[in-house]
């Protein structure tokens, strides 16, 4: 049975750190992503990371955020840095399959305040 589980949301200040964690188990994943879905908007990519290394972000997050993966552990991470209030949001984990299947976590809340 495939698990995706997200931690480390929390609530910190404008300009300030944080560091999202995501397991996942129970298949081969090739590409591993995170998503986030603010309040009355869509969900939309942050940043994803291929088996192999490569990457790609949202403009939005470009230069701020970083995404690495354990492939060891099928863990997925992002240390995001200078937080502003309108990254607050709920972020998803996504991890997909050989099949190109895609399993999604529960989301973790992140809260920038100003």
């Amino acid at each position: 049975q495939v698990q995706v589980v997200e931690s480390g949301g929390g609530l910190v200040q404008a300009g300030g750190s944080l560091r999202l964690s995501c397991a996942a188990s129970g298949s081969v994943f090739s590409a591993m992503g995170w998503y986030r879905q603010a309040p009355g908007k869509q969900r939309e990519l942050v940043a994803q990371i291929t088996s192999s290394g490569s990457t790609n972000y949202a403009d939005s997050v470009k230069g701020r955020f970083t995404v690495s993966r354990d492939n060891a552990k099928n863990t997925l991470y992002v240390q995001m840095g200078s937080l502003k209030p309108e990254d607050t949001a709920v972020y998803y984990c996504t991890a997909v399959d050989l099949r190109g299947f895609s399993y999604w976590g529960q989301g973790t809340q992140v809260t920038v305040s100003s």
